[in-house]
């Protein structure tokens, strides 16, 4: 039996008990026409809801299933208030029966109505018959009776079933929540392959290069003829154990005695003269990318970058050092 569910607003929304694939009757839905002769034909635990964690029937549910009107039988109660207590008999909060109507296209009704309707547990069902006093009533309260039974050893049965399902479902959102991490580190670490930095991005730029210098995990190789002290600070941000290789047209005195005073106290950058380049390149261990302005310059002026597809690093140091 499919059982449906109404929380309240901080908990998960009531289950669609219109969706079930099990009709509540022969005729697909209890109808207000039904006959105590029609009740033989109703699946009653299909009628049956979870609301505030306790097993419930709608007051509209069992008036059709009594063959009185809803008014009828509320009034019954009234005349008798003092045999229903709440755990007998509760009224719906507005949210609840928001969610009633919303999920169940047979209580459509209720979505104009100023009240709320109200829900009988298993004990106040059983009181019914006795203010209702028709034998239909106690009929009906027997085979509603028999349902709440039949629910409960149908849910002490397959209890470990319901269980691991939770379980299951448990870890999938877990494995869900985790892939969904994974995604974004990935996002988040995903450098772009070209694109074009323009005049006034300074810091955009300057930190798009030192993402690049981050995370070089073997070697950094540096193709620029113009270079200062900046330079070397950019390419001190690698990590451990990576080198770094400058090769520059124009190494200057200035230049020199920056590259010796660095090289004293922090792990060496070596810098090699080349004059044989134009355009710059930045070459992250095995990832080549060719920059349209030198590294010192970024973001003063337009510029593209582009990670080359056609070479790699060591075709392109053989090319420098064979010269």
């Amino acid at each position: 039996m499919a059982k449906k569910t109404i929380k309240t607003a901080n908990k998960q929304p009531v289950a669609n008990c219109d969706q079930s694939t099990k009709p509540v009757t022969k005729r697909d839905q209890l109808v207000e026409s039904t006959s105590p002769m029609a009740i033989e034909q109703v699946n009653i635990g299909q009628l049956i809801m979870t609301i505030r964690d306790t097993q419930v029937m709608v007051d509209r549910d069992l008036a059709l299933l009594y063959g009185v009107d809803t008014k009828v039988l509320n009034q019954a109660v009234k005349r008798n208030i003092s045999r229903f207590p709440e755990r007998f008999r509760f009224q719906l909060s507005d949210v609840e029966k928001d969610e009633l109507v919303t999920n169940c296209d047979r209580f459509k009704t209720l979505k104009h109505s100023s009240s709320a309707p109200y829900v009988f547990t298993e004990q106040g069902i059983s009181m019914l018959s006795t203010v209702l006093r028709s034998q239909t009533a106690i009929d009906v309260s027997i085979r509603i009776m028999d349902a709440f039974v039949a629910m409960r050893h149908f849910l002490a049965n397959n209890a470990q079933v319901f269980q691991r399902l939770a379980n299951i479902e448990y870890h999938q959102i877990e494995t869900d929540r985790r892939i969904d991490e994974v995604f974004k580190r990935l996002d988040a670490n995903t450098q772009p392959q070209q694109g074009i930095f323009y005049d006034g991005q300074v810091f955009d730029a300057y930190q798009f290069v030192c993402d690049l210098v981050r995370k070089a995990m073997k070697s950094i190789v540096l193709i620029d003829n113009y270079v200062d002290d900046a330079v070397l600070t950019l390419l001190d941000k690698r990590a451990d154990n990576v080198t770094a290789t400058i090769y520059t047209q124009h190494i200057s005195r200035q230049l020199q005695l920056d590259i010796n005073r660095h090289n004293t106290q922090y792990p060496a950058i070596n810098v090699e003269h080349f004059n044989r380049a134009h355009d710059r390149f930045l070459l992250i261990d095995d990832e080549v990318y060719h920059i349209g302005a030198s590294i010192k310059d970024l973001g003063k002026k337009w510029f593209a970058f582009t990670l080359m597809q056609d070479i790699t690093t060591t075709e392109l140091i053989n090319k420098i050092t064979a010269e």
